[in-house]
């Protein structure tokens, strides 16, 4: 009869699951056989050092799992048809497994991770997540979860509807569309919408414009479709639209804060550009991503609230609002192009939080959401001043334009200062920086550094910024 060499391990988890693990892995090994009779359930209790009903729980999970079967009477057994497994080392935990298979090119990491426990992020577009209304948004979870067990279905590839409705509520009120629910699809996230409008709109070698200095992320998503990416030039007051060249199937574009830059597109360009938008049937990609956060004025209206063509797609975000880890975003096209979308979306997706939407629903039909963007926005607005003070006081050659809106000052450098290299040195010091280059289409070195303000109360940001020109290049 087997005789228990089986030890409990420390780690994570009930201690009847660790012994459960341990059992199994005596079978896998062969040192337990198909058919062989186990010790006694106080027998392995003793031997272990453990309560009785520890190892009972442990059994009666290794029998639901198929390893053992329990004979009235007589004990509990190895089931019989189990392979007859010699006793074999196991490869070491974390061993590397090599795939036996070619992979194409990776995609490019897009990601910019920014924990850890003494790390500053000042990175533009990044909100501050311990301001999120957390008793607000457990109490709209619990509201949600009493609708029934119909939030825990499947559902509508577009979003719940109730918060299609809500959103589209609030973007006729605050942004002036003239829309309903079925022009809106709901998404995890900003990136997911643009990914779904991409392929929605696109085929393999269509040509689309971006912003020759713009969000890489986005540039990703639309290139994965197999279409072909041209910049187009971008100056002080956003996207050069008398420089549009002719062929493009879509124009991707940051009217409102420009990304990076956060300049504004004048009324004249917005005009001029809808009206070569529905002479030439251009699809407009409208990324609204932080329209909440304006600060002097109020926010210009986004290009789909003045699209009579129906040739604009407005893609916008409500993580920025919460936090990310709520992935909340959307789009808002025309029925059909929704449509297409939500099919792409059954793919790759199957639908979105079904719990989650209709929780953020649950907030938007109560307030909460205008009175958290109210609240933010003050914040955000403290801080931006902050942050240009102290960048005027520690970096006196940077030259940057205070922004109207947006979460980050985009700073311009002199020619000879070389900013990855800078963000690299402030990275050792605890200091997270975006560099110039991130966001040039060709990624070729870039005389700018993007700061974010939002992520950072008043103290930090004068530290993140000391840290920062404490390892500045020094300058003639």
């Amino acid at each position: 009869m087997f005789r228990p060499l089986l030890t409990v391990e420390e780690g994570p988890g009930p201690l009847a699951g660790r012994i459960g693990q341990g059992l199994a892995l005596e079978i896998r090994r062969g040192r337990l056989r198909p058919g062989e009779r186990l010790p006694g359930s106080r027998r392995l209790a003793e031997s272990l050092g453990v309560h009785r009903n520890t190892v009972l729980a442990a059994l009666r999970g290794l029998e639901a799992e198929g390893w053992l079967r329990t004979e009235p009477g007589r004990g509990t057994f190895v089931v019989d048809d189990l392979p007859d497994v010699a006793p074999a080392p196991f490869a070491p935990p974390g061993a590397a497994v090599v795939p036996g298979y070619a992979l194409p090119p990776a995609l490019p990491d897009l990601a910019w991770s920014s924990t850890g426990p003494t790390l500053l992020p000042l990175l533009g577009g990044l909100p501050d997540v311990s301001a999120a209304p957390a008793d607000a948004l457990v109490r709209a979870w619990r509201r949600a979860l009493r609708r029934g067990p119909g939030v825990l279905g499947y559902g509508d590839p577009r979003g719940v509807r109730a918060l299609r409705e809500e959103l589209a509520a609030m973007l006729r009120a605050l942004r002036g569309l003239p829309i309903d629910a079925d022009h809106v699809l709901v998404t995890r996230g900003a990136q997911l919408g643009l990914y779904l409008a991409a392929r929605a709109l696109l085929r393999p070698g269509d040509v689309v414009g971006v912003e020759a200095l713009g969000y890489r992320p986005a540039w990703a998503a639309l290139a994965a479709t197999g279409a072909r990416l041209v910049p187009l030039p971008v100056d002080a007051d956003g996207l050069v639209v008398d420089a549009l060249p002719a062929g493009l199937r879509a124009i991707y574009l940051t009217p409102h804060h420009q990304y990076p830059t956060t300049v504004t597109l004048p009324a004249a360009r917005r005009l001029a550009l809808l009206q070569h938008a529905t002479a030439h049937g251009v699809a407009l990609i409208e990324d609204d991503y932080d329209h909440e956060f304006h600060y002097e004025g109020r926010p210009v209206l986004p290009l789909a609230s003045a699209d009579a063509g129906g040739v604009v797609l407005h893609c916008g975000t409500l993580s920025k609002v919460f936090a990310p880890g709520l992935r909340l975003g959307y789009v808002v096209a025309p029925p059909p192009v929704i449509e297409a979308m939500a099919r792409w979306r059954t793919v790759i997706d199957r639908q979105g939080d079904a719990l989650g939407e209709t929780a953020i629903a649950e907030l938007l039909g109560d307030g909460e959401l205008p009175r958290h963007i109210r609240r933010m926005r003050r914040i955000y607005q403290e801080r931006r001043g902050i942050l240009v003070e102290a960048v005027r006081r520690a970096l006196p050659f940077a030259d940057f334009t205070v922004p109207a809106g947006g979460m980050a000052l985009w700073c311009r450098l002199p020619p000879e200062v070389d900013a990855d290299a800078w963000a690299a040195r402030a990275l050792a010091r605890g200091v997270a920086v975006q560099a110039g280059s991130r966001f040039l289409f060709s990624g070729e070195p870039c005389p700018a550094l993007r700061l974010g303000f939002a992520a950072l109360p008043g103290p930090k940001l004068e530290e993140a910024v000391a840290r920062l020109a404490a390892c500045a290049p020094p300058l003639g």
